[in-house]
C-alpha cells in the first residue's frame, strides 16, 4: 500500500532565495551573495575541488535554492525547474550530477564588489540565523579565486569536523 500524506499534517513551508548549494560528504553548503559575485563558479570549483580529494559531492541547486527549517536544521532543496543545471559564466548552461535536497552545515557569504570582509571576524560574525536555525558562517571577498576559495572551504569543513 502507498504511503499518503497526512492531511492534518501542517504544510512544509519552503522560501525560494538567490543562492548556490552543494553538499559535500553529508555537509551542505550554501552559498550566498549578490548577483554575478560568482556563487555558481564557488559551487562548481567547491565540488570539483571535494571530488578531487576523495569526497561524494554534487550541487543541490544553482541560482534558486529554497529553504526550509525541519527539525531544527535547514534543508536546501534545488529549484525544480533547474534541478542539476548550473550555469559558467561566458559559457552557457550545464547539466551535473545532483542532489535534490542536503543538510545545510555551513553558510558562505560572498561580500558586494567593494565590500570589506573583516580579517579577524568577531564572534559574533561568525554565525548566522536563518529561518530560525543557528550556523556557522564564512564571509568570503567577492574577488578572490573561486579555485583557491573552494580549497579553503574544504579546509574549513574538516576543522568543524563536518568531514573526515
Amino acid at each position: 500500500m502507498a504511503a499518503r500524506a497526512d492531511p492534518a499534517a501542517p504544510a512544509r513551508k519552503i522560501t525560494f532565495f538567490h543562492a548556490s548549494a552543494v553538499v559535500i560528504g553529508e555537509a551542505g553548503v550554501l552559498i550566498r551573495g549578490p548577483s554575478g559575485a560568482g556563487k555558481s563558479g564557488l559551487a562548481y570549483c567547491l565540488a570539483a575541488a571535494a571530488e578531487g580529494a576523495g569526497y561524494f559531492a554534487r550541487l543541490v541547486g544553482d541560482d534558486r535554492i529554497g529553504l526550509e527549517a525541519r527539525g531544527g536544521r535547514l534543508i536546501a532543496h534545488g529549484h525544480p525547474s533547474i534541478l542539476g543545471q548550473i550555469e559558467r559564466r561566458s559559457q552557457g548552461v550545464f547539466h551535473v550530477p545532483f542532489l535534490p535536497a542536503a543538510v545545510v552545515r555551513l553558510v558562505i557569504d560572498i561580500a558586494a564588489a567593494g565590500e570589506a570582509t573583516l580579517r579577524f571576524p568577531e564572534p559574533e560574525d561568525e554565525s548566522v540565523t536563518i529561518e530560525g536555525v543557528r550556523l556557522p558562517l564564512v564571509k568570503l571577498r567577492q574577488d578572490a579565486a573561486a579555485g583557491g576559495l573552494a580549497l579553503s572551504i574544504l579546509a574549513d569543513l574538516r576543522l568543524r569536523r563536518l568531514l573526515p
